[in-house]
């Protein structure tokens, strides 16, 4: 791929974030988007941004049984999908210790379950078309764990060994896969994560509040991906933290355990 121009694009995690600001400027790019996640009356604000065609198709990712009505809609109506964009996920700020088992199956069944019977689901559809283009967006968690995030950084590692494993498994089939990694950004994504009882955390991160724009995130992983990068990494300074992680692993310990959580 080496333009967006007319292709297909469907997104999850539309109506705010990365998946917003990535439908926004695909649309600018010529794309039409498709624009998933729970709630309509956002989506509808996300699409009036938009420019050219789109489609509104509202998504539950606990709900795997309604992937497939989903996918053949678009299929309906634009005869094919060119790039599933696997951005719709929650966070978790909560200690393990106290963190009850239903929070942590809920991560893992909408951020790892949900995304992956997506992909499954628009697979068959690739291996018709002879091409297609996977974006999942992981995070910096799905590298190392964190403070507060045990179920995040298992679901975001989680989809690495998945994905990197249909990577090797369908390059023969010329469907690519591309995994995203930011770093700190400033969207929602803390005030909807999840607490111990499982109620929204509700509160915006330092760390969050002082990331780069999702604006910004969403044109570098989108010039990345025209690239043809498989792993992309966004972010700022605390990128850094995957060098030191990487070659010297004892200063990476003492230095990541003294930042602050949020």
């Amino acid at each position: 791929m080496n333009t967006f121009k007319d292709k297909v694009v469907w997104i999850t995690g539309a109506s705010s974030g990365i998946g917003k600001a990535t439908a926004i400027q695909l649309s600018k790019q010529g794309a039409i988007v498709i624009l998933s996640a729970r709630r309509r009356s956002e989506l509808e604000k996300v699409a009036e941004l938009c420019i050219g065609k789109s489609l509104i198709l509202p998504i539950d990712l606990t709900q795997s049984e309604s992937f497939e009505e989903l996918a053949q809609q678009i299929i309906t109506k634009y005869s094919r999908i060119d790039l599933l964009i696997n951005n719709g996920g929650i966070s978790q700020r909560s200690e393990a210790s106290e963190t009850a088992l239903e929070v942590d199956r809920k991560l893992m069944e909408v951020n790892y379950f949900g995304n992956i019977a997506l992909t499954k689901t628009v697979l068959p559809i690739f291996h018709q078309q002879k091409s297609g283009s996977i974006i999942v967006i992981s995070s910096l968690s799905g590298k190392f764990g964190f403070y507060l995030r045990s179920a995040y950084a298992a679901s975001k590692f989680a989809l690495v060994g998945f994905y990197e494993s249909l990577r090797l498994e369908e390059e023969q089939n010329n469907i690519q896969v591309h995994l995203v990694f930011p770093g700190f950004i400033k969207t929602n994504i803390s005030q909807n994560a999840l607490n111990a009882s499982g109620e929204k955390h509700d509160q915006l991160d330092n760390n969050q509040d002082k990331g780069i724009t999702a604006e910004e995130c969403a044109k570098r992983m989108l010039k990345d991906v025209l690239k043809n990068k498989r792993n992309i990494y966004i972010g700022g300074k605390e990128m850094m933290s995957l060098k030191v992680q990487r070659f010297f692993p004892n200063l990476f310990h003492k230095i990541i355990k003294k930042q602050n959580a949020t």
